[in-house]
């Protein structure tokens, strides 16, 4: 590095140039989470101005700064510059506290300048802050945003971070562009399909279960019916994953795998996640309240409350966790009654809480593996010490072979003779079942099942190949 260009002190923006995210959104999100009251202010902070309503929110929460999503091709060219003894300088719209705190933990900034309770530091304002305490064409600037034309018009040189090319473009009539940091470019329709998590909603087939086991198919009405039931309990299961992923970032930052998701590692802006979430929970339940019958509504309302209670609260508490999640699945099939006309079997519903408790506590099961693997004695917000994995697996192994007791029980019922001309195929039925399921236990307990059985079950080969003969089964039962 010349003399002249260490002379020239380097500032940096802090979101969405230092980091892949808007910090007043995070905090939002952290109040919303943790004084869901406070939101209520939000208008009237704002009608005080931007400055205001950010002094307010960060005067309420803090933002982990290890838990953000950092650019590493930035934060390696400020470490680097640093190291050759250049000035680096934190200017960024953010409120001074969270800026503090970032610059505190990284260790890098020689000086900090941010919104205060009278100032937001942002566009002309950073432009005229900047230019005062430097001189016009008198330092470097490191940006991401149209706003920082204003800054980069004052610059000795532009720096730019961006998706396209059209910025850095911008900038080179106002600048020279000594530097860009090109984002990757990625398919934002993947993205967007993998953060609702659309494999997820292969769970929602069970809506279609009770039609089929009391053989009352129907025409294509009912067929459609069940399908719009389908999507209606999809768009608002995806409401629900877009709503704990944005009120759980800290924590799925942290994780080895969910720190991947579009929210928690940056790449799809969190007002966006924001604003999906309330599109599919509207999509949801206006298509269940015009289009289907109004105990599928309930139901699916009821679904919606208890999701919502278990990921604020019932998911911290031992046990109870995973009888909601088995409780969920049990919804699920209700309904599908409910959409469809047809009675529940008490039988249905017997077997269905066994082996989705099984399946509940698979996932608990496999969690505890894994972070007894990495030494931890407790699973994060779970209550579960690594001690409790043995009695985890025999609450897994009692319920799944209940539930292949219950269909046995079943498969010699008056009901079963009434259905099927060859019922004793059914019993054939019951030793895949016990199959399956001890083959998911015996996967859990050699670590090679994902924390999520539906999804793995919904992609491994002999579960496959196991239904499929079930099905064959079926068949001929009938």
């Amino acid at each position: 590095m010349n003399n002249q260009k260490k002379n020239i002190p380097l500032v940096c923006d802090l979101d969405g140039t230092l980091i892949h995210t808007d910090t007043l959104f995070e905090a939002f999100l952290i109040l919303l989470k943790t004084s869901p009251f406070s939101v209520l202010l939000l208008p009237l902070w704002l009608f005080g101005g931007k400055a205001k309503l950010k002094n307010e929110i960060f005067s309420r929460v803090i933002i982990p700064p290890e838990s953000l999503p950092y650019n590493p091709d930035v934060l390696n060219f400020l470490r680097e510059e640093k190291s050759n003894g250049r000035k680096i300088i934190l200017a960024t719209a953010s409120h001074i506290s969270v800026a503090k705190s970032i610059a505190g933990y990284l260790n890098i900034f020689d000086e900090v300048l941010a919104t205060s309770d009278s100032l937001n530091l942002i566009g002309k304002n950073k432009a005229r802050v900047l230019v005062e305490k430097y001189g016009s064409k008198s330092f470097d600037y490191i940006g991401d945003h149209p706003v920082d034309l204003h800054i980069w018009e004052q610059s000795n040189s532009a720096l730019v971070v961006e998706k396209g090319d059209s910025l850095s473009k911008k900038a080179a009539q106002l600048s020279k562009v000594s530097r860009v940091f090109k984002l990757a470019q990625k398919n934002y329709i993947k993205l967007f399909i993998r953060q609702i998590r659309v494999y997820q909603w292969v769970k929602n087939l069970l809506l279609f279960l009770p039609i089929l086991l009391a053989h009352h198919l129907g025409g294509v009405d009912l067929f459609l019916d069940i399908l719009l039931g389908f999507f209606a309990f999809s768009f608002v299961a995806s409401s629900v994953y877009l709503s704990n992923d944005l009120l759980d970032l800290e924590a799925d930052r942290s994780h080895p795998r969910k720190k991947f998701r579009p929210l928690a590692s940056g790449e799809m802006p969190l007002v966006h996640g924001f604003v999906f979430a309330k599109a599919f929970f509207i999509a949801g339940f206006l298509t269940a309240y015009f289009f289907l019958p109004i105990d599928f509504f309930f139901t699916l309302l009821t679904y919606y409350f208890i999701t919502t209670l278990y990921s604020f609260w019932l998911k911290r508490l031992v046990l109870i966790d995973v009888f909601t999640l088995a409780s969920l699945y049990t919804i699920r099939i209700i309904a599908g009654g409910s959409v469809s006309g047809v009675e529940i079997s008490p039988w249905l519903l017997a077997f269905s809480m066994f082996i989705f408790l099984s399946l509940a506590l698979v996932k608990r099961y496999t969690e505890l593996l894994n972070m007894i693997s990495q030494s931890k004695k407790f699973v994060i917000g779970r209550g579960y010490q690594s001690g409790d994995s043995g009695l985890i697996l025999a609450f897994g192994g009692a319920a799944s072979y209940s539930a292949i007791l219950v269909f046995s029980l079943y498969a010699n019922s008056p009901q079963v003779a009434s259905l099927y001309q060859n019922p004793h195929y059914m019993w054939l039925v019951a030793v895949l079942l016990l199959y399956w399921i001890s083959r998911i236990w015996l996967l859990s307990h050699r670590g090679q099942m994902s924390d999520d059985p539906i999804v793995f079950t919904a992609k491994d080969k002999s579960s496959w190949v196991i239904f499929i003969l079930i099905i064959v089964l079926a068949f001929f039962a009938t």
